[in-house]
């Protein structure tokens, strides 16, 4: 649901004719829904009460400063994937214990900086960038908190574009070599191994693939606390889908109903990067033709 809607013949946003804040900011301008921003973000977080959780809002959806401070406003912490994105993250006021840095792509001095900041978390993609990670705490004189992101090999069901939990996908950790992964990271010196990670793709309308994916990292959790690697946190990424024509989406409870029966006995926090869900249509674009 949204707030935007047309009041004989003219568009409002919320209670605000949308003609009024262009005649006012001028155009082009986005119009952003402050109701309806919360509405999403209040409907992701009860959904799960049942559950211990961190919503970390994927900044990648929207980095505007101004969506960013609401976001921590009510709570929610971000998933970022570059320097810029934290320096923006921390002016906004999120904290760094809700903070959760990923992608493939961190450089160094990137790195050095989320580790002074004492960010939540680094979701890890690779074994190159565990040992890069390794050397840049022992640099700083910190342990790094990870997660390993595991590629479950489970077909989303959604655009081959942005399906990213197959084997022949790029991102990740195969599921076949985790064990031998995670023992690594357990064996190094400034690396701190907190958690599991998957997220398999965007725009997914059926629970069915995140419960599947959900499933073998409990399987795996399971694993890796038998030979004593204590995983606090289990994150499941993102990925659930919006209505752009006829899609029917599941709603978040859906998936909580779904999923968190699956990590009630983990004894872990579970965290979630939904970003589309949030503000995929809690905006509008406003031009003049």
């Amino acid at each position: 649901m949204h707030n935007f809607e047309y009041r004989h013949g003219e568009l409002y946003c919320e209670q605000v004719p949308v003609s009024r804040i262009a005649k006012e900011v001028g155009t082009p301008c986005y119009i952003y829904s402050y109701a309806t921003l919360v509405r999403h973000f209040r409907a992701y977080d009860g959904a799960f009460k049942s559950v211990p959780h961190v919503i970390a809002f994927a900044m990648k959806a929207n980095s505007n400063i101004a969506i960013l401070r609401l976001m921590a406003k009510e709570g929610s912490g971000v998933d970022i994937v570059s320097g810029g994105e934290l320096f923006r993250a921390l002016k906004a006021g999120v904290p760094p214990s809700k903070i959760v840095f990923a992608g493939v792509g961190k450089s160094a001095e990137e790195i050095r900086e989320a580790l002074k900041a004492d960010v939540l978390m680094f979701n890890v993609e690779s074994s190159a960038e565990l040992q890069a990670l390794n050397e840049v705490a022992a640099s700083v004189g910190v342990k790094a908190r990870v997660a390993l992101r595991i590629n479950p090999d489970i077909d989303p069901k959604t655009h081959p574009y942005i399906s990213t939990g197959l084997k022949k996908s790029k991102f990740g950790i195969a599921a076949d070599r985790a064990l031998e992964e995670f023992t690594l990271a357990s064996s190094l010196a400034n690396i701190d191994v907190v958690g599991v990670h998957k997220h398999i793709g965007s725009q997914l309308t059926e629970v069915t693939p995140f419960v599947a994916a959900v499933k073998k990292v409990v399987t795996l959790v399971g694993a890796l606390k038998a030979q004593g690697i204590n995983i606090q946190y289990v994150n499941i990424g993102g990925g659930l889908g919006i209505t752009y024509s006829d899609e029917t989406p599941p709603l978040p409870q859906d998936l909580a109903d779904a999923v968190a029966p699956l990590l009630k006995d983990l004894n872990v926090t579970l965290i979630m990067e939904p970003g589309r869900v949030i503000v995929g249509n809690a905006g509008i674009l406003v031009t003049k033709v």
